[in-house]
């Protein structure tokens, strides 16, 4: 987004699942932002682990090498450019040649046999292709490698400025996990350790299992994944215009994560349930802390913007639709019912889709921040930012 001469932070992914990379340009990074390149590819590995990922992960040791705008360990203010090589590429360089090849639809790995619950066939009719490969590649998950590349980055940002951002998985089909109010520091460490991303060990062992018998039968499941950003400063986002309101922008970037069908902010859905008096969060003011919510059940918002507490955002996802007892579907070719084809899958993605989420939240809090702050370089965005709290203090 373009607004006068200012260019908002932004970035775009290119490449497919079995392609050779998936790339990615980010815009608008300031200079002099020390990257820490060990942490970048920690994130990228936080997002292949999990119980019930598919084979995939095993062939895929995901790392993201930057090629432009990054020199001695610093951004330059240019844009920059990560690349995160498909190591299965290397069987795949027949099929997905960019030039023409010749050979049977069996030999090109032709898809004409759309997925229910895929992008498949109304990416077939919308872009006019009959090899529903070309949709499948580019819709597939494999996609969020390059978002969790880009949002490490934005992740990296905000730990300049002492934003701290961490998840957990809260669901995993009939299996929920029980709340907690551990600080985030010691949930960041506990939920690591943990191959679904629950705190609690008993909730742990029952989810396991369940994903074990869940795969055992040919099926899929999804479940409900929350991401928690702390230190976030009062006034990021706006009330002024619709598109600027920061839980707007982050409910949006949730719901574009793959196989996710639902967000909600703070008790969420569960404001349409119980009285005024139980959701809004009443305030207070001490020298210390200055104003501040005494709950904070609307989850760190208030009118489109930030209020100071925690961020608290949950998302919905899906089973996979690609699953091994395939369902109905009907032949591109002879409109003919069939079962549909099947491609390698996860039998349950959730807690890798817990850490995809932390990142799709922290670039939008990023840009919402740089927005605000915005300036070319990070000690003008320390100037400004600074000045901002100074007049917090004062008001």
């Amino acid at each position: 987004m373009r607004e006068g001469f200012t260019v908002s932070l932004r970035y775009l992914t290119a490449g497919e699942t079995h392609g050779p990379q998936l790339t990615a340009i980010i815009e608008g990074l300031p200079s002099n932002l020390q990257l820490d390149f060990q942490e970048l590819n920690f994130q990228l590995h936080r997002r292949q682990k999990g119980h019930g990922r598919g084979r995939r992960m095993q062939i895929e040791k995901d790392t993201a090498n930057i090629v432009g705008g990054v020199r001695h360990g610093k951004t330059t203010g240019a844009p920059v450019a990560l690349i995160v090589e498909n190591n299965d590429w290397k069987h795949w360089t027949s099929v997905m040649n960019i030039e023409p090849i010749e050979g049977s639809d069996e030999e090109k790995r032709r898809v004409h046999r759309p997925r229910p619950g895929h992008a498949d066939l109304n990416g077939g009719l919308k872009y006019n292709l009959k090899d529903l490969r070309n949709v499948l590649e580019r819709s597939s998950a494999r996609e969020t490698a390059a978002r969790v590349a880009v949002g490490a980055v934005a992740r990296q940002f905000l730990a300049a400025f002492g934003i701290q951002v961490g998840g957990q998985v809260i669901r995993i089909g009939e299996i929920e996990a029980p709340t907690n109010q551990l600080p985030l520091d010691e949930l960041v460490r506990l939920t690591e350790e943990s191959p679904v991303r629950v705190v609690d060990k008993e909730t742990e062992e029952k989810m396991t299992a369940y994903i074990d018998q869940i795969k055992a039968e040919g099926d899929s499941i999804g479940g409900i994944v929350e991401c928690i950003v702390e230190g976030v400063p009062i006034g990021l986002g706006s009330h002024v215009q619709y598109d600027r309101k920061l839980d707007g922008r982050i409910a949006q970037a949730v719901m574009s994560i793959n196989a996710f069908k639902g967000c909600e902010i703070g008790i969420g859905f569960e404001a349409g349930t119980i009285r005024g008096s139980q959701v809004h969060d009443e305030i207070m003011y001490s020298e210390e802390r200055g104003y501040y919510r005494a709950t904070n059940r609307l989850g760190g918002f208030e009118g489109g913007m930030t209020n100071g507490e925690q961020i608290v955002v949950r998302g919905v996802m899906k089973p996979i639709p690609t699953l091994y007892k395939p369902l109905q579907s009907v032949d591109i070719d002879t409109r003919e019912p069939f079962t549909a084809q099947v491609e390698r899958s996860d039998s349950c993605a959730v807690p890798a889709a817990s850490v995809v989420m932390e990142h799709v939240v922290a670039w939008e809090v990023a840009r919402a921040f740089l927005e605000k702050f915005g300036g070319d370089s990070m000690e003008e965005i320390t100037a400004n930012y600074n000045n901002y709290l100074a007049q917090l203090r004062n008001y």
